[in-house]
């Protein structure tokens, strides 16, 4: 019988087994040197100036909001087609959450509902956005950044599904996902199931030095033992300042030394993952039964290839008779029963809960063997003819 096929999984290796041994034996488990080695290697990788390793993503979407100032009667917008930490991070600091429809095809926030949506409100009524570069495909963040310009926004990039991916700017330039040339801040995370696994983790990424200090300060309680930062005279070796309210969102060192060998063959992996993502597009591309799909996008970075489908339900249910389990991604967030009781019904958002009702992610990762794969291939043909 096939073997479980999942739709995402992680990949440890020997040189990870050793990366993460070697600092357990070392003098620090947390708060030691791995940390900034991540961060420095993370910020090179992504082109950008700053990084902060954080506990999760999710954490990693909150400290922003923060660093942001994001408060009650703060209004952000987002897409429904994402996980739930994209909105609820700005409603832990008290702000209100507006949804956009989503691109048909790209299934990210739609910029032409965004700027209607914006335009429906009275001038000044929104303070950010929160673009998702959904399963790795890259949000164009040139035209956010002049529509957010336009109006006095922020953007934080949710880049959680996208390291490495890229667009290309009209002057021909990449633009990778997280180099903090057109939002403010950008967030990653190590999830296993995502391109770097840490167990858990995240990463806030920004060319702005002084949201990069802030964040530093809120993802440890708010407390700094910086000389130049202490606003009283220094004590003693021993004295530190709470400066803030913040929280315990750190990293540990041996989380960082498996993201830092891990980090060492993402680019192998990416291109794992777009050949597996070609091999589908290829099978499915003249198919009746697929109404949309991933596709082959110059830039994407393939976290998921996701299908649209007629019977999806009971696709779904087929394939795990067959040990392959698919998923779906996402749940629409504003028909989630708490956003529903802040107003949100069906029918909001056309497109997005269209695409829901029809999404599958298909297993999407570097050691899928072509043997798996055509297997997957196989079972969707088999259910689709039956």
């Amino acid at each position: 019988m096939q073997q479980p096929i999942p739709y995402g999984k992680q990949h440890i290796t020997e040189k990870d087994l050793e990366a993460v041994n070697e600092t357990l034996l070392s003098d620090f488990l947390t708060q030691g040197p791995k940390i900034a080695e991540f961060e420095k290697a993370f910020a090179a990788y992504t082109e950008a100036k700053f990084a902060v390793a954080v506990s999760n993503g999710t954490a990693a979407l909150h400290l922003c909001a923060m660093a942001l100032e994001t408060q009650e009667k703060c209004n952000v917008i987002t897409t429904p087609i994402t996980f739930a930490a994209s909105a609820n991070c700005i409603r832990y600091c008290g702000g209100n959450v507006y949804f956009a429809d989503i691109h048909p095809e790209a299934y990210t926030l739609d910029i032409n509902k965004v700027e209607a949506l914006i335009q429906s409100k009275p001038e000044g009524f929104f303070s950010g956005i929160i673009p998702v570069d959904f399963a790795g495909y890259p949000v164009d963040l040139r035209a956010f950044r002049k529509l957010a310009d336009d109006y006095g926004l922020w953007i934080i990039e949710d880049a959680c599904h996208a390291p490495g991916g890229f667009f290309v700017n009209p002057d021909g330039q990449k633009q990778l996902c997280g180099n903090g040339r057109y939002a403010n801040l950008a967030i990653f995370s190590f999830h296993p199931v995502k391109h770097i696994a840490c167990g858990e983790g995240g990463m806030i990424t920004t060319n702005n030095e002084m949201l990069y200090q802030k964040l530093l300060l809120l993802r440890t309680h708010g407390i700094t033992k910086d000389p130049t930062l202490l606003q009283e005279s220094n004590h003693g070796g021993w004295y530190y300042e709470m400066q803030t309210l913040g929280y315990n969102y750190r990293l540990t060192d041996f989380q960082a030394a498996l993201g830092l060998s891990q980090l060492n063959r993402v680019d192998e992996g990416l291109v794992s993952r777009k050949e597996i993502a070609r091999n589908y597009y290829e099978a499915f591309k003249d198919q009746n039964f697929i109404k949309g799909q991933s596709g082959i996008v110059d830039g994407h970075a393939y976290h998921l290839y996701v299908i649209e489908v007629e019977k999806r339900k009971e696709l779904y249910d087929y394939l795990r008779s067959k040990n392959i389990f698919c998923q779906v991604h996402y749940i629409p967030v504003h028909q989630m029963p708490y956003y529903k009781k802040m107003g949100y019904k069906s029918g909001d958002f056309p497109l997005a809960e269209q695409y829901y009702a029809r999404c599958l992610s298909l297993p999407m990762y570097p050691t899928l063997t072509a043997e798996e794969q055509e297997y997957v291939i196989k079972s969707v043909f088999d259910f689709y003819s039956a």
